[in-house]
Parts: structure tokens; C-alpha cells; sequence
């Protein structure tokens, strides 16, 4: 509504007959419009968004602002409840990730990394979503952009349920699109008390998970015995519509042993968050020792880098860009993960005491 910035005009048509019977201005917020604007190419010229839509072929872009205009649409009716704002707000967080997606595949990006937000991320106005959930409406929604949990628990689900979760993700995505990383989780096995009753085996968890995993995937029968999962799972039929090739199973190791473990039976291994050139070095000589030991060569198990990285077309608001999520990470280490994190500290030069003001700043 050029007359109106800021607006979208609601036209309520009649069932019986089809005219135009009402119309109702619904109020949408500036920079939501703008970005939906940015993303999408709406401020090019027309011949130029045309030309777009005949060479790719891409129906998308119209379908996001259809829904986007069907989620106002649904939510219309609520606003004398006082629910709009966070209906909205709830709705179009993840319309926004999903659109996010669609452009980065857009633009040529390589690998999106789901890390899933379990509830401490709540302390930072983040609500808990689910990677797994998500993960097969990004692959319906792109053509190219491959799909990484990085990562889920095993606390979270039984391994037959992810491997059951990784299937549906590996359909809608296709061949050679999927990665799924396992890990502990210090921030999830805090929140349900993984420890408490009986000392926890957080290594053995992740270990055993990918044993399951793969062997679920593989599609033969499965008969698993293990001390913290058991798993019977009968083969699949030879006529059953499903993929058959496998899925790189990643391993996330802070503390040596884990990266050792990734190195024994990962197919990569993924750092934790403020990962600095020593530490890779550090990560690197645990990945070959845990690789030697199984008889494997390191050099073919991927090592995967967290770098906290701000996107902007001016370097300060870059920066600032990067300062809370950076943040976050350092309170992370200390509210969470603590002692397994020396390492990772020392190897940034930096100490507990330093970071610990940062956390109770966040």
C-alpha cells in the first residue's frame, strides 16, 4: 500500500457471490517490511524481478510473501486479545529463518548449521527450537544449500528417533545434503539434571548414539546392547522407497577425549564456539591420536571450525554485530560448560576471571 507505508490491506470477500465486502488495513512494523523488501528484490525494477523468476525458475520468493500475508490474515482476528504482537512475533521468526535459507542457497553459501537452542538460550531472548524440525523445511525450501545439525544430544532423543528424524531430513534435502553432528550438550544436561542421580557418561552417550544412528541407517537389522542406549530394529524390506546412502555423522569435542572419539569413529569433527588457531592445532593432534588408534587416517576426517563472524557493508556495525552473540558464547563457558573449557580459554589467552563479568553482564 504505497498510500500507506507500513500497511497491508486485508480485502475480505463474499462466499455466496465473490465481491468485496470489507477491507481492513493491518498494521505491519517498518523494518519488517524493509527486510522482506531487501531480501526479496522488491525495490528492482519490475522487468528485473521478472527476469529473475523466468531464468531460475524460482516460485519461492512469491510463496514466502504469500504466507507471510496468510499468517497477518490469521492473525488479524486476534488483535482485540492483545495476541497479535506475539503471535507475529513467534510466526515470522521462523518465516524469517526460513527465508534466510532460501537466500543464502540464492547466493551461492556452501552449508547451513542448525545448532539447536536448547532453554538457557531463553536468558538471551531466544526461544528453544527444535534442529530437527526445521531441517526438512529448509530442504523443501532450497536447491543446492546442504543442511547440518551442528548439533543435537543424545539426551534429547533416543538415537532410533533421530535416526528415524535424519531420514525424513535426508528426503526432502536429497543426496549428498545432510550432515548430522552429535554432542553432549553440557547446557541440555544441566537443564534435566543428566548427572544427578548417577554419574553421567557423556561420551559413551555420543558413542553409542552414532553406533545406533549408522546402523539404523544402513537399513540392515539392528540388535544393540550398550550402557547407556539399547536398540532392536529389523531390517529394511529391498523394495522400500527410501535413500540408501549414508550420512556423515560429526562428533563435538571441547575436552580431549571427545575429540579423540571423533577421531575413532566420526566422519568429522566440530569445534566448539571461540576456536582460535591453537586450539585447532591442539584439536588437531587429539583428532590423529584417537584416528591412529582405530587404524584410520586423520587426514580424511573433516575438522570443523566455530567462528563467531558479523556480516555488514560498514566495519563497526559489523562488529557490533558480533558482540552479543560473542558474548553469549563467553557466558556459555562459564554457566555451562566450565571446567571442560579450560582448554579452550587457555588457548585463547584468556581466564575465567575474565570472561565471568561478561556472563552476569548478559
Amino acid at each position: 500500500d504505497h498510500e500507506q507505508p507500513g500497511t497491508v490491506e486485508a480485502i475480505e470477500f463474499s462466499a455466496e457471490d465473490g465481491r468485496p465486502i470489507n477491507v481492513i488495513s493491518i498494521p505491519v512494523p517498518p523494518r519488517f517490511l524493509r527486510r522482506i523488501r531487501e531480501l526479496y528484490g522488491l525495490d528492482r525494477p519490475l522487468w528485473q524481478q521478472f527476469a529473475s523468476y523466468a531464468t531460475f525458475g524460482h516460485r519461492r520468493p512469491i510463496n514466502a510473501v504469500v504466507v507471510i500475508g496468510l499468517l497477518l490474515l490469521a492473525n488479524m482476528s486476534l488483535t482485540i486479545r492483545d495476541q497479535l504482537v506475539y503471535l507475529v512475533i513467534f510466526s515470522v521468526a521462523s518465516l524469517f529463518l526460513l527465508v534466510r535459507y532460501h537466500t543464502l542457497d540464492e547466493q551461492g553459501f556452501d552449508t547451513i548449521w542448525l545448532a539447536e537452542a536448547y532453554p538457557w538460550w531463553r536468558k538471551h531472548q531466544m526461544e528453544a527450537r527444535s534442529s530437527t524440525a526445521l531441517s526438512p523445511l529448509i530442504g523443501r525450501e532450497t536447491e543446492r544449500l546442504a543442511v547440518g545439525w551442528g548439533i543435537i544430544s543424545p539426551y534429547t532423543r533416543h538415537p532410533v528417533q533421530v535416526a528415524m528424524d535424519a531420514r525424513v531430513t535426508q528426503e526432502a534435502v536429497g543426496r549428498g545434503r545432510f550432515y548430522l553432528g552429535f554432542g553432549a550438550s553440557k547446557i541440555f544436561m544441566k537443564h534435566i539434571g543428566e548427572g544427578e542421580r548417577r554419574p553421567a557418561r557423556p561420551r559413551t552417550a555420543v558413542k553409542e548414539a552414532i553406533e545406533i544412528v549408522r546402523g539404523v541407517l544402513s537399513g540392515e537389522q539392528l540388535d544393540y546392547e550398550g550402557r547407556e542406549f539399547t536398540a532392536h530394529v529389523p531390517p529394511l524390506a529391498d523394495e522400500a522407497e527410501t535413500p540408501r546412502e549414508p550420512v556423515p555423522l560429526y562428533v563435538a569435542g571441547t575436552g580431549p577425549r571427545m575429540q579423540e572419539l571423533a577421531g575413532q569413529v566420526g566422519d568429522g569433527l566440530l569445534t566448539p564456539s571461540i576456536t582460535t588457531p591453537a586450539f585447532v592445532r591442539y584439536t588437531r593432534e587429539n583428532l590423529a591420536r584417537g584416528a591412529d588408534g582405530a587404524g584410520r587416517d586423520p587426514d580424511d576426517i573433516d575438522l570443523g571450525c566455530t567462528i563467531v563472524a558479523s556480516i555488514g557493508e560498514d566495519r563497526g556495525r559489523g562488529r557490533e554485530g558480533a558482540r552479543e552473540i560473542a558474548g553469549m558464547y563467553l557466558a556459555n563457558k562459564v554457566q555451562n560448560i566450565q571446567a571442560s573449557a579450560d582448554t579452550l580459554l587457555e588457548k585463547a589467552e584468556l581466564t575465567m576471571d575474565e570472561i565471568r563479568p561478561i556472563a552476569e553482564a548478559m
